[in-house]
């Protein structure tokens, strides 16, 4: 089967990527399960330098591998450049704090000796979205290879150029054949991969559907899974808050990578006493951003990925806008390119509140104090993340219990950190990527018990 990248944004052919056969991918991960023997058996040092190098790697081709993004899901260059960097220094990162995490644990108990000792499980298989293409991919690459198992990787079918190069980042570091592998296969193949005895888990970032269905893969056949799935995540902004710094925070915080991330600020809940200047300032800052040829430092917001999405965010504004909510700004399409839009008096009941809008708009939704504020953010099938900007920083950190959410941040927009672990609940799906939690996620901790 062939697989074509288009550049969104001026719809020219990047590549065309042949998939493999059900020969070639047994193969493949035939030859995992030999790299993993041997593998394993490298010491921690060995690993780090190798890691070490992915990372020089990475930022030593820069501009190749941002150029890449640029052109396959239609992210602006100088985003795809921050990206790269981010890869980088999660390689860093577990190349400095593998030999800690997977320390023994020693445990006291009536025998002579007791510990936990971590150890790899082989190979895991890791289901990719387009969005943020390498990063994605490394924050499950490096701990996972730095644990000492071996990673495969089915990447979305419109940024195969991307994952061709994160194969090849890791090869041109010296990591052995096998160690980590780029498999190009369709949906339909999916399950003969997960239930493959070389397969020991599977880890998912994309949607919820695409959630549900590998879940149920890897259930059926007894395999470890991790699945980071869609976000609504909910942005409050307290009467008391720096309203020039809210509104600074909440512009990242939704049109970055133009809204085209489980972890974007959806939904703006603002108590009503400043509910018109956030707004009004919303509005300001959202007119200033700069649009046009993603190879340009200067532009800001791009096309979304693919029209499809582009289609799907107008239809979700569209029916907002007919169940009572008043159009702001924006609501145009062009192709791929979905103006930035901001609807006001949002209100649960409307794709808007309800759904997860995957593309640049804001939804502007009012409260008439703190605890209103939470009841609505919590009203979400999604629990990735929520934002609450006040100076009252006591009262905030009190209030953190009221969320059930997988991250709590004050006066910044949700992100991920390599130090941090990252995950959701509810749709949001279950376990933990980085951090030494990350880790952990795909280590056999194999109690030792010893009696003299």
């Amino acid at each position: 089967m062939e697989y074509t990248s288009t550049n969104p944004y001026n719809g020219k052919l990047v590549a065309k990527h042949r998939g493999h056969t059900s020969d070639e991918i047994n193969s493949l991960l035939a030859l995992s399960q030999v790299a993993f023997k041997e593998w394993r058996k490298v010491s921690i040092t060995e690993r780090a330098k190798l890691m070490r190098r992915a990372g020089e790697e990475l930022r030593e081709n820069v501009e190749v591998y941002a150029e890449m993004i640029t052109l396959e899901m239609g992210k602006p260059i100088s985003e795809s450049r921050s990206e790269i960097k981010k890869c980088a220094s999660v390689c860093d990162y577990y190349a400095d704090n593998t030999q800690d995490f997977l320390a023994d644990e020693i445990i006291s108990t009536e025998a002579s000796k007791s510990f936990v000792k971590h150890e790899p499980i082989g190979t895991v298989l890791a289901v990719m979205p387009w969005n943020f293409p390498f990063w994605q991919v490394f924050r499950f690459a490096a701990p996972t290879l730095m644990a000492g198992n071996v990673g495969v990787l089915k990447h979305a079918s419109n940024v195969l150029g991307c994952a061709k190069m994160i194969e090849e980042v890791f090869s041109n570091a010296g990591f052995p054949s096998g160690v980590f592998q780029n498999l190009i296969f369709d949906h339909e193949q999916t399950e003969n991969v997960i239930k493959h005895e070389a397969i020991k888990a599977v880890t998912l970032t994309g949607s919820e559907g695409a959630g549900a269905a590998i879940a149920a893969l890897a259930g059926k056949y007894l395999k470890k899974s991790l699945m980071e799935l869609g976000g609504n995540n909910a942005f409050i902004v307290w009467k008391d808050a720096n309203i020039d710094q809210a509104v600074e925070i909440a512009v990242k915080a939704r049109m970055l990578n133009c809204g085209q991330s489980c972890i974007a600020a959806k939904r703006f809940i603002l108590i009503d006493e400043i509910y018109e200047e956030f707004v009004s300032k919303f509005l300001s800052a959202v007119a200033k951003l700069k649009s046009g040829d993603t190879l340009d430092d200067a532009t800001q917001i791009g096309p979304l990925a693919r029209k499809d999405l582009a289609d799907d965010l107008h239809e979700q504004v569209k029916k907002s806008i007919e169940a009572g909510a008043e159009l702001l700004a924006g609501g145009n399409q062009n192709g791929c390119f979905y103006e930035p839009t901001v609807l006001g008096n949002v209100k649960p009941g409307m794709p808007a509140f309800d759904e997860e809008t995957f593309g640049p708009l804001a939804a502007m939704i009012r409260a008439k104090d703190i605890d209103e504020a939470f009841e609505l953010a919590e009203n979400s099938k999604y629990g990735l993340g929520v934002t609450v900007c006040t100076t009252n920083i006591d009262l905030a950190l009190e209030m953190s219990a009221r969320v059930s959410d997988g991250a709590y941040f004050v006066n910044e927009l949700v992100k991920s950190d390599p130090r941090l672990p990252f995950g959701g609940t509810k749709k949001s799906g279950y376990g933990r990527e980085l951090a030494k939690d990350g880790m952990m996620e795909f280590i056999n901790r194999k109690t030792i018990y010893v009696k003299k």
